[in-house]
């Protein structure tokens, strides 16, 4: 797997990310999802660079333009709720994308730390070859990444993956290594310490669905 670190050099992407991680400012849900749209833009710019491009000519009002246009088919595939302000990012680049919603959530049997990942709601296009960007803001332990994953595969073979997060754990990272096809792409835009014994990401932001849309039950 193909591992891409894009806030190593310094940018306005990390005064994005240092806001949504920050308990005086994350707390203002709008602005909470407003950043992780702007940081979902600024990596569908990054993630466009390896795209593949076909030459094409354009007419202009004055004349004709050689230039280059992306030569695949791309879908956005958001892990729900969380996914879905990255969604819009990149949905504000990839216009032209189809899209497709899947449901992965921790289920915990026994009332405990112990849990177990379930796909429940789908909504998904034909994949078949297609560049799938799998687009989820926290990567922790790679369970609900791996299993939607399957999910996609399960009927249809998509020319290639691009699994996209915000926030890693390296935990989450090693998981993805040994569970996922070695021509996927992993796009993060921070990594983070590790695990703690609930299996959060530290120091991470605490949790991005509850920030954007509000608590659950």
């Amino acid at each position: 797997m193909k591992i891409h670190y894009i806030s190593e050099n310094n940018s306005v992407l990390n005064h994005f990310l240092g806001q949504i991680r920050n308990v005086n400012v994350q707390n203002d849900s709008l602005r909470f999802r407003r950043n992780i749209e702007r940081i979902g833009e600024i990596m569908a710019y990054e993630l466009s660079k390896i795209l593949p491009y076909k030459e094409i000519e354009i007419q202009t009002p004055l004349g004709i333009k050689k230039t280059t246009e992306i030569d695949t088919d791309l879908v956005l595939c958001p892990i729900l709720r969380a996914g879905l302000p990255l969604h819009n990012g990149f949905l504000n680049y990839f216009d032209h994308a189809e899209n497709s919603f899947v449901s992965a959530c921790r289920y915990h049997p026994n009332h405990d730390d112990e849990f177990e990942i379930r796909v429940e709601y789908q909504a998904i296009s034909d994949l078949n070859n297609k560049t799938v960007l799998l687009l989820d803001p926290m990567l922790a332990t790679g369970q609900s990444i791996v299993a939607v994953h399957q999910k996609l595969v399960e009927n249809a073979s998509p020319t290639e993956i691009h699994v996209v997060v915000v926030i890693a754990a390296p935990e989450g990272i090693a998981y993805l290594e040994k569970n996922l096809p070695e021509n996927c792409h992993l796009w993060v835009a921070s990594l983070d310490e590790k695990l703690n014994e609930k299996n959060y990401i530290v120091p991470g932001l605490g949790d991005a669905g509850d920030l954007a849309y509000g608590s659950k039950l």
